[in-house]
């Protein structure tokens, strides 16, 4: 493939915006791709995936780098690609005989697989034998997974429109609605998306709405909603009749949700801030369900989001763990006497899953309530995101 000036300027800005000025990977080259209107869906592609593969290596690319010039880092990825460079000045100094002999000298499995020392140590110590091939799945390209909005299509039916302009997709195995692209495109820009007949969710997430077990006509509360996705999956799984409440703590995080739910046709979701301990106090045993989807690492998403590896910490994981804690601990009392909670992350460490479960029920709190199952999704035995997922009952 032949390089561009304008398209690697395009990467190495972004790459400059993402590790120098601590900006998140995605907004960054939803920004760039909009900042010139003339790059075809070529250069698009490009520039995307360069930069995200640019961050998922980043720490790789850094070693066997003649320097930390960007435009080394950007040349020495390029050919480490098993491509050959054009002769321009930004290249000089890079040489491919010297790349693979730096490559080939490196032993640290930190190193290989790109990711902080700390966290190699965390995740085989928590891990075990499971590590390593964890680690090697979550530094693969994420497939593109969609969920087929069951209030206006069947999977069937949209794996038959999507097909017919072109865009191959088949059905894994255990998920209801989940239809995988064979093919990395653009599929916001199908009619079919704008028609609201499809979601873009991993098939790994659209497993915690199922586990809650809802039926139409209950009142489910959904309390850490962010944009939405899983209480639109929620609304869809009660065929749109009964009542959700689609919580957060920030406000422009359920901004799109409103837009969303016109679009899919859901009109029993209500969004609302959660402004204070008061907002949850008012609602005390008040939900059928209630879906916990805490923050967390994210450490089960790496594939969607390298970034996030290098903008963590164990100070940062060490906080997270309170807030799940805090969580699960006051948004619990939401919850109806027999219904069902689910607590759900989309990391893979037992100390945000099970442990946080155990530690719940052997707390005050957690005493009137009991496990029923949990699920512990690892990526390199899915195939998909990794997640955890645990079903618990109010006595």
């Amino acid at each position: 493939m032949k390089l561009h000036s304008n398209t690697v300027y395009g990467v190495v800005n972004a790459l400059d915006e993402i590790f120098f000025n601590n900006k998140y990977a995605d907004k960054v080259i939803e920004k760039t791709l909009k900042s010139n209107p003339k790059w075809g869906a070529r250069d698009r592609g490009f520039i995307a995936e360069s930069v995200y593969e640019m961050v998922r290596w980043w720490r790789l690319i850094n070693e066997v780098s003649p320097s930390d010039d960007i435009f080394h880092l950007f040349a020495t990825y390029w050919l480490m690609q098993g491509n050959t460079l054009p002769p321009w000045r930004e290249f000089e100094g890079v040489d491919d005989s010297r790349i693979k002999y730096n490559y080939d000298t490196i032993r640290e499995r930190a190193i290989l697989q790109s990711i902080p020392d700390w966290m190699d140590e965390m995740g085989e110590n928590l891990l075990g034998d499971k590590w390593d091939e964890e680690l090697d799945t979550l530094n693969q390209q994420a497939q593109v997974v969609i969920r087929a909005n069951s209030l206006k299509t069947t999977k069937e039916d949209l794996m038959n429109r999507l097909g017919e302009d072109g865009v191959e997709t088949y059905a894994p195995k255990g998920y209801r609605d989940a239809l995988v692209l064979a093919k990395r495109q653009n599929i916001f820009r199908h009619p079919a998306f704008k028609e609201g007949l499809f979601e873009v969710q991993d098939a790994s997430s659209q497993l915690v709405a199922s586990a809650l077990e809802v039926e139409p006509g209950m009142r489910v509360i959904d309390a850490c909603a962010g944009a939405g996705g899983k209480s639109l999956h929620l609304a869809a799984l009660m065929e749109n009749k009964g009542r959700i409440l689609s919580m957060d703590i920030e406000e422009w995080k359920l901004k799109n949700t409103k837009l969303r739910a016109r679009r899919a046709g859901v009109s029993i979701i209500e969004p609302r801030v959660i402004e204070s301990n008061k907002t949850i106090k008012r609602l005390a045993e008040s939900a059928d369900r209630l879906l916990l989807d805490v923050p967390c690492s994210g450490l089960g998403v790496l594939k969607r989001n390298p970034d996030t590896k290098w903008k963590l910490t164990p100070e940062s994981i060490s906080k997270v763990q309170e807030v799940q804690q805090e969580i699960i601990q006051d948004y619990s009392s939401m919850l109806k006497p027999g219904g069902m909670m689910v607590y759900a992350t989309c990391s893979i460490l037992p100390t945000e899953n099970q442990l946080q479960v155990e530690k719940f029920l052997n707390s005050e709190k957690g005493k009137g309530f009991e496990l029923i199952s949990d699920e512990k999704v690892l990526a390199h035995e899915s195939g998909f995101d990794g997640f955890y997922i645990a079903r618990l009952k109010k006595k």
